[in-house]
């Protein structure tokens, strides 16, 4: 083929966690593969007959992080090279004898990378099933009539105030929403058809979760277009009004769970909750953010003791820092103007968007770039500083108060972030996770993926850059041409700081003609796993409007987040708080980080579920999910309890996260436990200042509270909350922005540019 300049090269020394083999690199079309043959550490009668078995490393093209080659010229005695840094943190190096072979691998890793320009061109379109999976079908895992039937919405059945809506049956009311809508019974489609546009890219509240117990509903959407003008729309207060009335006429017919022991605490969940104002079960933290919410909600007009799920405090939940939101007001955009939805409280989490998440990342990959040519274990201190632990606090702290707010004070909630697909997906997806057994399940957990990240429009495409992007290549020392020449980060090795690969690389005897080691640096299980995606926002219509199925694109890198990432790694953080809750294990999670970037399978190819239906994938690929259910044996929690029965301790319904005690996912990143976390792990208070990963948490996600009466601890998320004199924190931090306080007219300042700024990385 016209892109295939060399196809096989024999004598390269493949480097990896500072060891060495030789073997044979052969380039397809699609994968990277290493063939070399382990020596024999111990002889034996069976295995001489036998002969060693070859070892084999693949590498999908699509999972390539970056590539970095770097020549050598014949009389520096030194081997060109090629580093390669996977998205699933594998970290290699090729080193080859003939500096121009090592230009033609180079050269032909470029092009089956990022020189595609189509998404039809990637694995999954070719790829043939192995035998194992042949008689799977995982497109027919997820029926979205048979979730809802579950959750006790059908068409046939009882009415539990919530209908299908077939409005988006053809895509055409919004590109991005599922073509099936749960919406209240009472809401016509018309008023929906209104409601819409007030809402960015018509992504209106609907139904994502239905609570068995309480009738209680976690409703999610995009941020509604308020503007400087103070913009409302009656439908859209209608349809919350709406949905968080539906539990009203349907009382709970089952007793309430009680509460779950919570991991941050060592007091009895079986104490009295309801004599005291606060749950004695919850940390400081936990607290601090149920009372805030109940004080707003009530006006601080209750006195006496506060009986949980006694009274209602529906909620908004809008995932962005406080000033990002109120920011966005100036370009047409913003967050709910509470005097026009007095039935609910709103509060604001401090989650960063995704140009933060990704640049956290890119720190932990920094720390551990030399994995290839060092054995050496990363710097902790280094890590802790990439505030990706911090991160992913947040984004559980945030969980745990919807998790308190629809499970134990039975209240609604709608979740929403800018557009509604990142930071909204992973808040709504691990709330359903806490609340519900059934997610916990392998079934359930795919289902769970399907709706509240396929459906609803993750954008798989934009957020994991499966096209590559000639960025992500480099050339060291490029003298002619200068492709990217000086260029910091990964693969820059001209400067002091890299004196430790400089050294290795040139040390005498470094490249050893034997390997005696019996476990093979080569992982035939091809275990390349993470690295994520996040959030997009065009000013135009919708994202299926631009390279949709068929039409030729790039990767734009600044759209590339590890938002799914995130999701699994606070998933992780679950599993490891409560071993025996999950039926799938911790490797399950690992193999569908890699299939996410391995391009073999088709589910996760495009950006929601029109582009999907537009491309036949049913028909032209496989789902991942074939993998899975077909290998179910290798994915199972051997320490799985499925009982669940809310008056035994360790078996409730519930899972409260425990934000304080988060740890790195050591497994994801191929180091030891100790290497990551340290030798010993003395578990924390969410309330300290760090946890015993030396990360510094912060004691809230929390950054403010509005209702329509008042505001409470409302901030920039930097700020410490407070029970008072926060809300002039929030006019300080708009301020500095160039807004004014008021709502009216004279109260807003044109935007400044450092406003600008902001805005466009908010909405970037």
């Amino acid at each position: 083929m016209e892109r295939t300049r060399i196809a096989k090269v024999d004598d390269v020394k493949l480097v990896r966690r500072g060891e060495q083999v030789e073997g044979t690199l052969h380039l397809t079309p699609h994968h990277l593969i290493f063939c070399h043959t382990p020596l024999q550490a111990i002889e034996d009668g069976p295995a001489r007959s036998a002969g060693p078995k070859p070892r084999e490393l693949w590498i999908t093209y699509p999972i390539i992080q970056t590539c970095t080659l770097r020549p050598a010229p014949s009389a520096s005695h030194l081997p060109s090279s090629i580093r390669l840094r996977c998205r699933d943190f594998t970290f290699v190096c090729f080193c080859f004898a003939d500096e121009k072979k090592a230009r033609d691998v180079y050269d032909n890793i470029k092009a089956w990378t990022c020189k595609l320009g189509r998404v039809e061109k990637l694995y999954a379109f070719t790829y043939q099933p192995q035998q194992l999976e042949k008689d799977v079908n995982g497109w027919d895992i997820y029926d979205a009539r048979a979730e809802w039937k579950r959750l006790g919405i059908s068409d046939k059945g009882v009415d539990r105030g919530w209908r299908i809506s077939r409005i988006n049956s053809d895509y055409g009311f919004s590109p991005t929403y599922p073509a099936l809508l749960a919406v209240p019974s009472g809401i016509s489609d018309n008023t929906l058809n209104y409601a819409g546009r007030y809402r960015s890219r018509v992504r209106l509240p609907v139904l994502t979760y239905l609570h068995s117990v309480n009738n209680c509903s976690i409703t999610r959407s995009s941020q509604p277009l308020v503007g400087v003008r103070g913009n409302r729309s009656i439908q859209d207060e209608k349809l919350l009004s709406t949905i968080f009335s539906t539990s009203h006429s349907n009382p709970p017919t089952s007793t309430p769970p009680s509460r779950p022991r919570s991991r941050q605490s060592r007091r009895s969940s079986e104490e009295d909750v309801s004599s005291t104002g606060s749950d004695p079960t919850l940390g400081d933290a936990e607290a601090l953010e149920d009372e805030m919410i109940a004080r707003a909600g009530n006006g601080d007009k209750t006195d006496g003791p506060r009986v949980y799920g006694a009274q209602q405090h529906n909620l908004i939940v809008d995932a962005r820092p406080t000033v990002n939101a109120l920011a966005m007001q100036a370009v047409g955009l913003g967050s709910e103007n509470m005097d026009h939805y007095p039935f609910a409280a709103k509060v604001y989490l401090g989650i960063d968007n995704i140009h933060v998440m990704r640049e956290s990342l890119n720190k932990v990959i920094e720390t551990l770039k030399d994995s290839d040519v060092t054995p050496l274990a990363p710097n902790r201190d280094s890590l802790a500083k990439s505030g990706w632990l911090r991160h992913i606090a947040g984004i559980l702290d945030g969980t745990g108060i919807i998790v308190r707010q629809v499970g134990l004070q039975h209240s609604h909630v709608l979740i929403h972030c800018s557009d509604g697909w990142d930071r909204t997906s992973q808040l709504s997806a691990l709330s359903q996770l806490c609340l519900d057994p059934y997610y916990r399940t392998l079934e359930g957990f795919i289902v769970l993926v399907e709706k509240d990240w396929l459906s609803f429009g993750h954008m798989f495409r934009h957020r994991s850059g499966f096209l590559s992007s000639e960025k992500w290549f480099n050339i060291e020392n490029e003298r002619v041409g200068g492709e990217n020449l000086g260029r910091p980060g990964f693969g820059n090795n001209t400067g002091p700081g890299h004196a430790l690969e400089n050294a290795l690389l040139s040390a005498k005897g470094f490249f050893n003609k034997e390997n005696t080691s019996r476990d093979s640096i080569v992982d035939s299980d091809g275990e390349l796993y993470p690295y994520d995606i996040a959030q997009q926002n065009s000013k135009k219509a919708g994202p299926s409007s631009k390279n949709g199925p068929g039409e030729k694109s790039t990767t734009k890198v600044k759209e590339t987040s590890p938002v799914f990432h995130q999701f699994l790694d606070a998933t992780y953080q679950l599993l490891h708080q409560y071993p025996s809750r999950f039926e799938f294990n911790e490797r399950f999670l690992r193999r569908l980080l890699y299939h996410l970037y391995s391009c073999q399978y088709g589910t996760f190819l495009y950006n929601n579920e029109k582009e999907r239906v537009e491309a036949h994938l049913r028909d032209k690929t496989r789902s991942v999910w074939d993998y899975f259910i077909s290998r179910k044996e290798q994915f199972l929690n051997d320490k799985f309890d499925a009982t669940v029965d809310d008056k035994v301790r360790g078996r409730e319904r519930l899972l409260l996260p425990a934000s304080g005690e988060v740890r790195w996912w050591n497994e994801l990143f191929g180091r030891t436990d100790a290497e990551m976390n340290g030798p010993t792990r003395v578990p924390q208070t969410h309330q300290g200042l760090g946890n015993s990963n030396g990360v510094a948490i912060k004691p809230t996600v929390l950054t403010g509270v509005e209702t329509a009466e008042e505001a409470i601890g409302a901030g920039v998320p930097e700020k410490e909350l407070g029970p008072d004199g926060v809300a002039s924190v929030l006019a300080s931090g708009l301020a500095g922005l160039g807004i004014g306080k008021g709502k009216g007219k004279e109260g807003w300042k044109s935007p400044s540019p450092s406003l600008k700024k902001e805005m466009e990385v908010e909405m970037q």
